[in-house]
């Protein structure tokens, strides 16, 4: 699904600028960079993260699969909040969320978090800020899949 919203930014020099985000849930595997080069504009910095799914489970063993879900229409719409809020917060332009659902393999890419802004520090900081509360407040669940048995994750890795 895709969803693009614009909000304008306050006038700079006489112009009006507006935010660009995007926000996707993929149920298939996607690659980030084919991503990024598709998204991308003239913007004087980027910022971008991706995450891929990782080979050992939360207590330490091999992990088979990592199962995610989420809460369709609300997980996008909490995303696009938090992307808007961050955008102004930081002075940055633009933001690409992509995230993935369903069953993937250890070392598949899970999200994709970019941001464009006018300078390299807001476009960093902003990408780590969005990150982060996609992490702790976007309504996914995870499950932990080892030797054929499902856990669910009670909560979200570290920094």
């Amino acid at each position: 699904m895709k969803l693009r919203f614009f909000h304008p930014l306050p006038e700079v020099e006489g112009m009006t600028q507006k935010l660009e985000i995007t926000v996707e849930i993929h149920s298939q595997p996607f690659d980030p960079w084919i991503q990024l080069s598709e998204w991308s504009s003239t913007a004087a910095a980027s910022a971008s993260f991706s995450g891929r799914v990782r080979d050992v489970a939360e207590h330490g063993s091999s992990l088979e699969a990592l199962e995610l879900t989420h809460y369709p229409g609300l997980c996008e719409s909490l995303i696009r909040e938090d992307a808007e809020r961050l955008l102004m917060a930081h002075g940055a332009t633009a933001a690409l969320v992509i995230h993935r659902v369903g069953r993937l393999s250890p070392h598949e890419v899970i999200v994709l978090v970019a941001i464009e802004a006018d300078r390299r520090g807001p476009a960093q900081r902003c990408c780590m800020a969005l990150l982060e509360a996609i992490k702790h407040q976007a309504p996914l669940w995870k499950k932990e899949w080892r030797d054929g048995q499902g856990t669910w994750v009670s909560g979200n890795t570290p920094l």
